[in-house]
């Protein structure tokens, strides 16, 4: 039987969605999105006659994909609990989506013979590789970094990891517990609102467009070699010099637990090179854009 599917988790998510819309456009799989909405959105549901939308949990994915297990081609994993400050707030639908949930993910896929495709992140390679405990988030995805490597190890089970840099662009999430720093900073600005920023301001990021992240889980995809794979931005900036982009004032906010100073780069991941891929959209220029947008909208 020919595997005519591909499964998105999360595709209803900001990655997900443009994950989705790219497979669209460059392939003629037919598309599993599986979200459970609590930060994905029906507004990102894309009317195309090849998706197929089902709203559920992780851990019951084996029930969820029953009827289409021995069509699938491969899953991208990326509807796990995804902020590190949330985690803390939110530990135990944490633990539930990004351990009890991905362990089932993985063995659904193990089981079934599917191709994995798993978002990792920068949040678990700082300080020498310490910043993976600074917060449940960190901590539940290096673990299933390790728990993959095993996976391997005792079935050669086939899969890509490609590590996120705070991810930013269209269908980002603005408003909210769930929304990204970029997103909050669009929406203060659009309503006139001072920016918050947390305290220090110092600490630095690798802002990566969205349209740099899903060509490169693509191309991963696509080449199938069982890689690791980075995609991040080449400069950095401080969220304080983020803040001034947009020429607006700042409301500073106390230190949270789980902040981390600076996103690390890698060449070693669980004994496996990182093959590093640069992003193209630079975050002063996207910036400048959206100002350059909203004033035109202003004005009309």
């Amino acid at each position: 039987m020919k595997k005519k599917y591909i499964v998105v988790t999360g595709g209803a998510g900001f990655v997900g969605t443009n994950l989705i819309e790219l497979f669209l456009k460059r392939t003629n799989f037919f598309i599993i999105s599986i979200d459970n909405y609590s930060s994905g959105f029906k507004k990102n549901h894309l009317k195309h006659s090849r998706i197929k939308y089902i709203n559920g949990n992780t851990c019951n994915i084996n029930i969820l994909l029953k009827r289409y297990k021995s069509k699938i081609l491969s899953l991208f994993h990326f509807g796990e609990f995804s902020r590190i400050y949330q985690s803390f707030k939110k530990f135990s639908d944490c633990l539930e989506s990004n351990t009890i949930g991905t362990n089932e993910v993985f063995k659904f896929c193990l089981t079934n013979n599917i191709k994995l495709v798993y978002s990792a992140t920068s949040a678990t390679l700082g300080n020498r590789g310490n910043d993976k405990n600074l917060s449940p988030y960190a901590f539940t995805k290096a673990k299933n970094l390790e728990f993959l490597k095993n996976l391997k190890e005792w079935f050669d089970f086939k899969y890509e990891v490609i590590f996120f840099y705070n991810v930013f662009g269209p269908r980002q999430i603005c408003e909210g517990q769930m929304a990204t720093v970029i997103g909050i900073f669009e929406d203060h600005y659009l309503k006139k609102k001072p920016l918050p920023v947390v305290k220090p301001g110092t600490q630095s990021r690798r802002f990566t467009h969205i349209e740099d992240t899903i060509n490169i889980c693509f191309k991963a995809w696509k080449k199938n070699k069982c890689n690791y794979y980075s995609i991040s931005s080449k400069k950095s900036y401080t969220i304080n010099q983020v803040a001034k982009m947009f020429g607006s004032t700042i409301d500073y906010k106390k230190a949270r637990k789980g902040e981390r100073y600076a996103s690390a780069l890698t060449n070693m991941s669980l004994s496996k090179k990182v093959i590093r891929n640069y992003g193209h959209i630079d975050l002063k220029d996207y910036i400048k854009d959206f100002i350059k947008s909203s004033e035109i909208s202003v004005k009309k």
